[in-house]
């Protein structure tokens, strides 16, 4: 019966997390008093969400991941200077404007962590090699990011950066619901409780995902619409974003000559940006740059879409066989 669920499930994922969008953009306009209160539910459904998905990678297939050196070399490469070069090249078509400029450099230049995992199992993509990167993404981008500021957009903006969001995202988006999820495969060996767990998380992958699109579309989708007109401009810019990493990305994987699977867990980590760590670093700017946390949502917002989009046209981009877990993928 739970076999059958979760099929019925996979099978219609896409379509699902769509109507979650919609139904977030709906909820969140008419009611955008409840703003706050989803807003504070999106890290506690993100955790779940990767606790689910940690369940479905085994845990040897983590520990192989480290050492793939080729894989982890490829990520640095893509992140910390591919990207960063993309992203100049389109902050300037903002530069006049600071807010603009600002915000969408913070959010482009830091590579996503928690939610690019769940989109690159769905994929088909490599899962545990991105978690295994997870630490190494996490540290480089704390050093590197408030270096990109200063050299992009002044030395001033570099000094607001701290390490604060970054240590608290990944301490209960990524070392909590992993360890939890080691510790109930190691259980499942022994007793039937445990085992019971695994099969209601992954049965649980898909409502769990709709969960998070809609609190994250539902609570921000309000302050994307108060200042619509000037988020305007960055628009394009993140649409531009995604449709050109996933070449850029595939040209790296060539040089380390990665396989399938690897390949598509790399174009996803170019793509997907870290936007719900960095929003509070938005949220911290001078009065002066007000407009940089709706810069950052609105990217947040595009980005969801466009994973939406990414798990369909990438297996197609870079065709072969996927990554085996226990639920079938679309």
């Amino acid at each position: 019966m739970l076999e059958h669920s979760n099929g019925i499930l996979q099978k219609w994922q896409v379509p699902l997390y769509l109507l979650a969008v919609a139904t977030a953009a709906s909820f969140g306009l008419l009611e955008p008093q409840t703003a706050t209160v989803l807003d504070s539910g999106i890290n506690p459904a993100l955790a779940l969400l990767l606790f689910a998905t940690f369940l479905a990678i085994p845990l040897t297939r983590l520990i192989g991941a480290l050492r793939n050196i080729r894989f982890l070399m490829a990520a640095v490469l893509l992140n910390f200077a591919a990207v960063p070069l993309v992203v100049w090249l389109l902050s300037r078509v903002v530069a006049a404007d600071a807010e603009l400029m600002i915000g969408l450099l913070l959010v482009l230049l830091a590579p996503c962590v928690d939610y690019v995992i769940v989109f690159t199992r769905i994929a088909g993509g490599a899962s545990h090699q991105l978690l295994a990167a997870t630490p190494v993404l996490m540290l480089l981008q704390v050093v590197m990011l408030p270096i990109y500021l200063s050299w992009f957009a002044g030395p001033a903006l570099g000094a607001v950066i701290t390490p604060e969001p970054f240590a608290h995202a990944f301490t209960w988006l990524i070392a909590v619901p992993l360890v939890s999820a080691m510790l109930v495969q190691l259980l499942a060996r022994r007793f039937r409780s445990a085992e019971v767990i695994e099969n209601l998380m992954d049965l649980l992958m898909v409502p769990l995902m709709m969960l998070v699109l809609f609190l994250v579309v539902a609570s921000q989708v309000s302050s994307v619409k108060a200042e619509f007109s000037r988020l305007l401009a960055v628009v394009p810019l993140y649409v531009l974003f995604l449709v050109v990493m996933p070449p850029v990305g595939k040209g790296i994987t060539r040089i380390f000559k990665l396989a399938v699977p690897e390949q598509r867990a790399l174009v996803f980590s170019g793509a997907t940006r870290n936007s719900l760590v960095v929003l509070p670093l938005a949220l911290a700017m001078p009065a002066s740059l007000a407009l940089v946390p709706a810069v950052v949502v609105a990217q947040t917002i595009i980005e969801l879409l466009g994973m939406l989009v990414y798990v369909k046209v990438v297996p197609r981009l870079l065709p072969g066989s996927p990554v085996q877990g226990r639920s079938p993928q679309t």
